[in-house]
């Protein structure tokens, strides 16, 4: 019987090798697009990263049949809500870093456009992930797709010491 449990257990922690092998870089990616951390220094997104994939290996076993990259990719972005909710009271303001292509965003824009555009999580599926109605995850991703092709300009820059010419 022990033979067993240990063969099995061996056999579990190979499959999960497996699978953080295959999907760590991508979900360590979607985390990095969520925190607006710089690709080079992400702590943040990293310890998203370690609770999705602990939390992937907790229910391993409960899995049966279910695609466990959509579990970890779930997790990730339940937690980065729930912690931008805990830390702003909304899902709004948060520390980006300016180079992050996603900072101009808001945190729920953010995380929308992630699962939307970045995973290919369909309308339906993102909004029964966050309890928003469709429309609302529509527009929130049309705003933030527009904020991210036409970018808010700030003031014009004064043109300091330039001569008129006199006609």
């Amino acid at each position: 019987m022990r033979q067993r449990q240990a063969s099995q257990g061996t056999l579990r922690a190979r499959e999960f090798e497996a699978f953080v092998a295959g999907a760590a870089g991508r979900l360590l990616h979607a985390a990095t697009l969520l925190t607006a951390e710089s690709p080079d220094d992400n702590p943040r997104a990293r310890r998203l990263l370690t609770l999705a994939l602990a939390h992937t290996y907790a229910c391993w076993d409960r899995l049966r049949g279910e695609d466990p990259y959509d579990r970890a990719r779930q997790y990730l972005a339940l937690r980065f809500a729930h912690g931008a909710w805990r830390r702003h009271g909304l899902l709004l303001g948060g520390r980006t870093h300016p180079s992050s292509p996603l900072s101009e965003l808001a945190p729920q824009e953010r995380l929308i456009v992630v699962l939307r555009l970045y995973e290919g999580v369909a309308e339906e599926q993102t909004a029964a992930l966050l309890g928003l109605p469709p429309e609302r995850v529509r527009t929130i991703c049309d705003r933030a797709t527009a904020t991210l092709l036409h970018p808010p300009r700030g003031p014009a820059p004064a043109v300091v010491g330039a001569k008129v010419a006199a006609s």
